[in-house]
């Protein structure tokens, strides 16, 4: 294409007055809110913890670009919405990612997309085995994230399980054929504690949804009674997640745990006067009539003993919907209503959190070598946890405070501003059209608190 040296475009005439552009503004970004992000990481130590989980075999005389300026390179730009390395190419001479990564000199180009490449391909073969990392120092990095959240013990935590699939289109290792999901792809293992992550583990999709399970949450409940010895935990999942060997884990280390239960014809013979009932109700209201009942279920194969079992028999307008739930809780402390409707309902808020790793580009793992793919899957969790920190501790008391990651990024981190660099100061000259100014002042004031 024809480089154009044009330096002033006139636009269609407004009325009386002349349309023109030009690029004669000088460094203009459009990621003025992106120092909150930076606010945020002082708040809680991510990044510099985050490079004390790599190792660094290259010689320290011909460093140009630190472990820890290229994870932040990576993360602020995935948290910005920069998903790809060729991105990086045009970022390296951002002077604001400058600053957000640490660079000193910020006439100093930052990384380019090959350096970045060579950290994502660090385990793949000899020739870029220069830089390492520790899967178990980033897992423990995440549970300590979320430990250090809390100023006092809390009672009881809730961890949320979940899979998801994550489509492939290339020939990556350990690629398999999904039924349920009608394709190619990868089956990550998600654990999160209210909107915190606490585990993203990649897993092949040829496995139950449950493979792994019991080790993720043995390392996680370990970890945290480390701290809180008396803390109450409550394991909360699908019916995927319902096998005897987490179930026999949870009640061995006294974990309660709420799991939903595939349909059977025995369960559903079992609640049959339960479904009449609630078909009457359907009939004489025309509204969905919900009946509730609870009973002992033992499978006559794969259960080690009798369980406790809440079912929601429900009739609808297109007929029977009956659901059923195991649980080790036990009635005199959620009755079956209340245990089926308020609180194992709730783990539908999870979805919502892994559709915001989505958001931060966890489907982006295109890296011939299963440990690269596990890294990206890092970078995107991370990225997730630091807006999560920056929605928890800046827009609480906000009316962004349920704002999903997308959201706080377009209208909290890109702000348009000019960028004025000096010998002692950068300064930012944010929008005077922002129309958030108060939200933006209140986050600023929380995290400076």
């Amino acid at each position: 294409m024809t480089e154009s040296n044009q330096e002033t475009f006139a636009f269609t005439a407004d009325f009386s007055r002349r349309a023109e552009a030009a690029f004669t503004a000088g460094q203009v970004s459009s990621d003025g809110g992106a120092l909150l992000l930076r606010e945020t990481d002082g708040k809680i130590g991510l990044l510099i913890r985050l490079a004390g989980c790599f190792m660094d075999g290259r010689d320290a005389e011909r460093i140009e670009h630190t472990v820890e300026q290229m994870l932040s390179q990576r993360i602020y730009g995935l948290a910005l919405g920069y998903e790809d390395l060729n991105d990086h190419e045009q970022l390296r001479s951002d002077p604001l990612l400058g600053l957000l990564s640490g660079r000193r000199e910020l006439d100093a180009p930052l990384a380019g997309k090959s350096t970045l490449n060579r950290l994502e391909l660090c385990c793949r073969s000899l020739r870029y085995h220069k830089i390492g990392y520790s899967a178990e120092a980033i897992d423990r990095l995440l549970a300590d994230l979320y430990i250090e959240s809390h100023a006092a013990p809390p009672t009881e935590i809730v961890l949320d399980l979940d899979a998801t699939d994550i489509p492939l289109y290339g020939h990556q290792p350990e690629r398999f054929f999904h039924g349920y999901y009608d394709s190619h792809c990868y089956l990550p293992l998600y654990i999160f504690a209210g909107d915190q992550l606490l585990c993203a583990r990649l897993r092949a999709a040829h496995q139950d949804a449950a493979a792994g399970a019991v080790e993720e949450v043995s390392r996680i409940v370990a970890q945290l009674r480390e701290h809180w010895p008396e803390v109450k935990i409550v394991l909360r999942a699908d019916s995927g997640f319902c096998r005897e060997e987490l179930m026999a884990w949870c009640e061995s280390n006294h974990v309660d745990y709420v799991f939903g239960l595939a349909r059977n014809r025995r369960l559903g013979k079992i609640i049959g006067p339960q479904m009449q009932q609630a078909r009457v109700l359907h009939q004489s209201s025309g509204k969905a009539a919900r009946v509730f009942a609870e009973f002992d279920y033992r499978t006559r194969k794969s259960c080690s003993c009798a369980r406790r079992v809440v079912a929601k028999a429900e009739y609808l307008d297109k007929g029977e919907n009956p659901r059923f739930v195991v649980t080790s809780l036990t009635p005199d402390k959620w009755a079956a209503g209340d245990l089926y409707e308020k609180f194992y309902c709730a783990r539908g808020e999870m979805e919502n959190r892994i559709k915001e790793q989505m958001c931060l580009f966890a489907d982006r793992l295109s890296i011939d070598e299963m440990r690269g793919n596990q890294l990206r899957l890092y970078f995107s969790a991370l990225a997730y946890t630091l807006v999560e920190a920056l929605r928890r501790l800046a827009l609480k008391a906000t009316a962004w405070a349920q704002a999903q990651v997308d959201t706080i990024r377009l209208k909290r981190l890109k702000i348009g501003a000019i960028v004025r660099i000096s010998v002692r100061r950068v300064r930012l000259q944010l929008s005077s059209a922002y129309p958030w100014k108060d939200i933006y002042a209140a986050a600023f004031h929380a995290l400076r608190c």
